[in-house]
């Protein structure tokens, strides 16, 4: 069976776009296999450290004070798979916001925007041993690059978002196992 060890992290800590990257979650918190983490912190991430060549070429920035950043990594994995997943994360994020009281919440691809502003960043790549993804969402927005929206003004509290979503990110990819493992073939 799958298993996806979750880990909520109390200690703050930046997220600079060299945290995605194979094993993190092994090397920080001692988690074996596929994986999800999440921790409070500012994030900026440097044109030079971007995964995304679009934004990297546009010389694009991702800039905010404080936001719940979460790494997920799979073992076994398709870059077009982990794209799959990235985007099932952010659905879910936009039912936990919706079910927060956030107003007009949408998911684009991978993006989360409520009152028409952006609240997430995504990105969903491939290493030589695992497939990665980094999802951020902000807790606060002042200083962001572009009109953004935030947990805080949501009145939602960062832990309990975090904490959530990774139980229910793990919860789906055993479902979908599951789900993939009770059907016979078709011929």
């Amino acid at each position: 069976m799958v298993v996806v060890e979750t880990h909520w992290s109390p200690v703050e800590r930046a997220y600079t776009g060299r945290e995605l990257r194979s094993h993190f979650a092994f090397d920080e918190f001692a988690l074996v296999g596929d994986s999800a983490v999440a921790w409070l912190g500012p994030c900026r991430v440097d044109v030079a450290d971007l995964v995304d060549k679009v934004d990297a070429r546009a010389g694009a920035f991702i800039a905010s004070p404080a936001m719940v950043h979460v790494i997920v990594e799979h073992f076994g994995v398709a870059l077009v798979e982990a794209v799959l997943r990235q985007r099932l994360l952010a659905r879910l994020a936009g039912d936990l916001l919706r079910e927060g009281g956030a107003p007009e919440v949408r998911v684009r691809g991978n993006d989360l925007f409520a009152a028409g502003r952006k609240a997430s960043v995504s990105v969903a790549t491939r290493s030589p041993t695992s497939a990665l993804i980094h999802f951020g969402i902000n807790v606060r927005t002042d200083g962001t690059p572009l009109p953004t929206y935030g947990l805080a003004e949501a009145g939602i509290g960062a832990e309990r978002f975090a904490r959530e979503l990774l139980g229910r990110y793990a919860a789906e990819i055993v479902d979908i196992h599951r789900a993939a493992a009770k059907v016979r073939a078709v011929t």
